[in-house]
């Protein structure tokens, strides 16, 4: 068993691994992981972000910023998950399951947040033990990968575009659930820079529509040029 899952209090595990629509089915289970996912997702950024700043010293804020979004993205965090074990311990709703939830990389991502946001807490709060459990997993990303995904997120490219060309102010998301089921949301976003809307995009999770909506920007400011 990976290390990341060696918990003292079972209940914060037990938690962090159980998707909404599970309690959904079994309401007298108690709370869904969403919260612990929130949590984890800033220490995962923050973790992340000094690792590259240590690793690439020559490196500037910009091209640590694309390296830190493409290390822990949605299929990243995914990997990372299966590699730690966490897909068949999903705690997912019939519905989930039958629509190939133990495979769907948006609850395989939001779990692993889940899972790091419980064990900072099941370590009282030390960062360093959540550090120890990390790095290994960001050590074991091939650089290219990285480097190539770095290069193509979309949201930091419109946001380069944006302080070049418009306003130091990075742009901002407004991003709403639209449709869906519990298990299988739909999400739509808003790009704008000030009050103007330059970009809209629809996806199966908050990370994937607000991608879709930088990649319209772009190709709305482009066709503008």
């Amino acid at each position: 068993m990976h290390k990341i899952l060696q918990f003292r209090d079972q209940t914060l595990l037990h938690r962090a691994l159980t998707h909404r629509s599970y309690v959904h089915e079994n309401p007298q289970q108690g709370e869904h992981n969403e919260r612990l996912e929130f949590l984890g997702d800033a220490v995962l950024n923050f973790l992340s972000g000094e690792y590259l700043y240590r690793r690439f010293p020559e490196k500037g804020e910009d091209e640590l910023t694309r390296r830190r979004s493409a290390l822990v993205d949605e299929k990243q965090l995914a990997r990372f998950a299966i590699e730690v074990g966490l897909d068949l311990r999903m705690r997912l709703g019939k519905g989930a399951i039958l629509d190939g939830g133990f495979s769907n990389p948006n609850l395989l991502s939001s779990t692993f947040e889940a899972v790091v946001g419980a064990y900072y807490l099941d370590n009282n709060f030390d960062i360093e033990a959540v550090r120890t459990v990390v790095e290994p997993l960001f050590d074991a990303v091939p650089e290219e990968i990285v480097e190539v995904r770095a290069n193509v997120d979309s949201k930091n490219r419109f946001q380069e575009w944006v302080q070049r060309n418009i306003t130091p102010t990075p742009p901002k998301y407004l991003t709403e659930q639209v449709g869906g089921s519990s298990h299988a949301p739909e999400f739509i976003a808003k790009v704008l820079v000030g009050e103007k809307v330059y970009g809209v995009g629809r996806g199966r999770s908050k990370k994937v529509a607000e991608k879709a909506a930088a990649e319209d920007a772009l190709a709305n400011v482009k066709e503008k040029a």
